[in-house]
């Protein structure tokens, strides 16, 4: 397989503005978020000093944060929270010892558990299976498979799961290195597409959806990348001796975590709304989002298929995809990406 050509983005491209954590359309701001009773007895005991990071994706970590959630069932905890623009920012802080809990996609955490990284880290709950939600599209409406993107600009946030994605498809397409590929955070790809300085982008919602409603179609997803034999996912990882030294607190985000879940899967109108709330849209535009994703129970989650065994082929799946294009210097053991995994809190959720 040949290597992938990657080329940096101008410095008028590359500059990431600033995460605003207003809500545009919503009602109300984040700031304003409304406080939530817990959904099961508090637990009092619990004084964790906690330092979480999240991401602008349509998932149940948003509704924990805009309901304060984690406030509600551990009053005696120290909460913070800090947004990040991709996986790779978040890799990053656990390198530098700054996050305990925090979300990134499967492909920035396999790199954070293989070499040279080797970081101590653990993936304790998958967020979601990403399906359609993570897309490419194109400005040219007449190109309508990847082999029209040859020679063309294509952006995305290198390091995240979009990227891991693009490059598998466009390997599995006879591509590589046929593609000029531009590092740019989600924020930055919109003015990018605006400015007619790219001319496609793999990216996930609510950057994708502003790009189809500027005109672009979508060519392919992540879903498709996923029936071809590279699945992606949205999962939390966690500092290993946080989550050795913080046991009941894990078990409970774990439980609060599940609890979101359960109502994106049986009430997706209410969940709407914080998660519209958390990425300033309005609620009515969350629902199309939220169909792009496959979020998993704490039940489902614990068994086999996942945190309970089959996830570590997973990650060393995509180990081995990461070690032929490059990006890590060489795929761990099989029990590496197994004790790579903390399931315990997630089964300790679904009793």
């Amino acid at each position: 397989m040949k290597s992938l050509r990657v080329v940096a983005a101008v410095s008028a491209l590359a500059a990431v503005t600033a995460v605003t954590a207003g809500c545009v359309e919503s009602g109300r701001t984040d700031t304003e978020s409304k406080a939530a009773a817990c959904p099961f007895a508090p637990d009092s005991s619990i004084t964790s000093t906690v330092r979480l990071g999240y991401q602008a994706i349509p998932n149940a970590d948003l509704i924990v944060k805009d309901r304060g959630l984690l406030q509600a069932c551990a009053p005696n905890a120290k909460i913070t929270w800090s947004q990040f623009s991709s996986g790779a920012d978040v890799v990053q802080a656990f390198g530098a010892g700054s996050l305990d809990i925090a979300t990134l996609g499967s492909s920035p955490a396999t790199k954070a558990l293989s070499s040279p990284l080797n970081l101590p880290v653990q993936v304790v709950w998958i967020h979601d299976v990403i399906g359609t939600s993570e897309s490419l599209v194109v400005r040219d409406k007449s190109v309508t498979a990847l082999a029209g993107l040859r020679g063309k600009k294509v952006a995305t946030p290198f390091g995240s799961t979009s990227h891991y994605s693009l490059l598998a498809a466009l390997d599995k397409a006879g591509l590589t290195g046929q593609v000029e590929l531009i590092n740019l955070q989600p924020e930055a790809i919109p003015g990018a597409w605006h400015g007619g300085q790219i001319d496609a982008a793999w990216v996930w919602d609510p950057t994708l959806s502003k790009l189809t409603e500027a005109g672009g179609k979508v060519v392919t997803s992540s879903a498709e990348t996923a029936a071809a034999g590279a699945p992606t996912y949205d999962v939390a990882l966690g500092n290993r001796k946080f989550l050795a030294d913080n046991a009941a607190f894990a078990a409970l985000w774990a439980k609060v975590q599940d609890a979101a879940v359960k109502e994106i899967i049986g009430k997706p109108a209410d969940a709407a709304v914080s998660i519209g709330a958390q990425l300033g849209i309005a609620p009515d535009k969350v629902a199309p989002q939220l169909t792009g994703y496959k979020y998993l129970t704490a039940a489902e989650q614990a068994g086999d298929r996942y945190l309970g065994g089959g996830f570590a082929g997973d990650l060393e799946g995509t180990a081995r995809f990461l070690l032929s294009q490059g990006s890590i210097a060489a795929v761990g053991s099989t029990q590496s990406y197994k004790d790579g995994i903390a399931a315990t809190p997630a089964a300790s959720s679904a009793k």
